[in-house]
């Protein structure tokens, strides 16, 4: 797409007809504001579209880079364009959830259509009553994120795809081990 000179495309507000009565009949002047006007007619389609611009499902594919930008969320140009448009539509939500396993899951699910299992050793443990017997606190954790994922749809996944992904949704200070699946595990392979 490209918002350049569009040959043919009329001006909806033409310059030559806003011209004194005098240059009405002048053809030098309405041959230079014909010119005029086909330089302005993508401005002013651009402006009558403006609002589809902010809006991730209508945008132009060329814009959606930008728009991402405004949006602090990385769209690989790799992606399709359909889901590109949808992590800039739904960047508020992954940005809540970003670092956890739902955030991570769910940003799976979105870019490559993956289903994920996400198991870390992390624990917690409560009680009511401070020193209560019998209430052990949970094992230190292991620092390690092992992360299953199999393809919801047909396509076979990508290894490199998916951990730029997890690499891009896993927390830092964790290691993340990924693991890939040709299906959802404890499925019986056929």
């Amino acid at each position: 797409m490209t918002r350049a000179a569009i040959p043919g495309l009329p001006s909806p507000h033409p310059i030559g007809e806003l011209l004194p009565a005098l240059f009405a009949d002048d053809d030098l002047a309405q041959r230079f504001t014909a010119g005029l006007d086909t330089v302005l007619a993508p401005v002013f389609a651009t402006l009558d579209g403006l609002p589809a611009y902010f809006q991730p499902r209508l945008a132009p594919a060329d814009f959606l880079d930008w728009l991402a930008s405004w949006v602090a969320v990385e769209v690989d140009p790799a992606w399709p364009v359909e889901v590109r448009r949808a992590v800039v539509e739904r960047a508020v939500e992954l940005h809540r959830w970003r670092g956890t396993r739902r955030g991570l899951a769910e940003r799976l699910r979105l870019v490559l259509g993956a289903g994920a299992e996400i198991v870390d050793g992390g624990g917690a443990s409560w009680s009511a009553a401070p020193g209560v017997p019998g209430v052990a606190p949970p094992p230190a954790p292991s620092g390690e994120v092992l992360i299953r994922v199999w393809p919801l749809r047909g396509a076979a996944l990508d290894e490199d795809q998916v951990q730029a992904v997890v690499r891009a949704g896993c927390p830092v200070h964790l290691t993340c081990r990924v693991e890939i699946l040709p299906g959802p595990p404890g499925r019986a392979e056929d």
